[in-house]
């Protein structure tokens, strides 16, 4: 068949009953149950011990996996948000010339065109306005920098929007600039 040193075998020599009966101290020599039992568990041991540096390290792995996903997200996202913020003051720019061509009755179907055009831009990666006017004045959306009294508004009303905000992927990344009402 194969030759002994190619085999993956570990050579056993078996001990039959009579051979231990015409000579005992040949059975402890070579096979010391208590030796082997304790070899046994020396290995179930090395065994378990290894069992759990793997399960960490997978478990590492995966905290690491996830970090860096996040970690890949909020970057791309924070670059993204960036543009946006640069982009937004384009689009503001165009908002008010188009007021100014408005209120001059000037033509500015080419602005209306445009306008349509980063609107749909702005809906297609998930940019949202903040909708401000005539609502309860909330920190985490708006921005107040200017006080007006008014007793017939509750307090807090947003009576004005000097500049929209904008919410990309549930998060604010512009707040509206706003004015508010105090009763006086």
């Amino acid at each position: 068949m194969s030759s002994e040193s190619n085999s993956d075998e570990i050579p056993v020599d078996v001990i039959s009953e009579k051979e231990t009966e015409n000579n005992p101290s040949e059975l402890t020599s070579k096979l010391n149950i208590e030796d082997l039992s304790k070899l046994l568990d020396l290995e179930k041991q090395k065994s378990s011990h290894y069992e759990e540096k793997l399960k960490l390290a997978l478990a590492d792995f995966q905290n690491l996996s996830r970090k860096t996903q996040s970690d890949i997200e909020n970057g791309v996202n924070s670059k993204i948000n960036e543009f946006v913020l640069d982009f937004l003051k384009i689009y503001d720019d165009f908002v008010r010339a188009k007021e100014v061509f408005s209120d001059s009755k000037i033509n500015s179907e080419g602005l209306d065109s445009i306008l349509k055009n980063m609107d749909s831009l702005l809906k297609k990666y998930n940019i949202e306005p903040i909708d401000a006017l005539g609502e309860i004045f909330n920190p985490n959306f708006h921005e107040a920098i200017s006080i007006i009294n008014d007793s017939d508004l509750d307090d807090n009303t947003i009576t004005k929007e000097i500049r929209k905000g904008y919410i990309s992927h549930e998060r604010v990344i512009r707040p509206t600039l706003v004015e508010i009402s105090k009763k006086g």
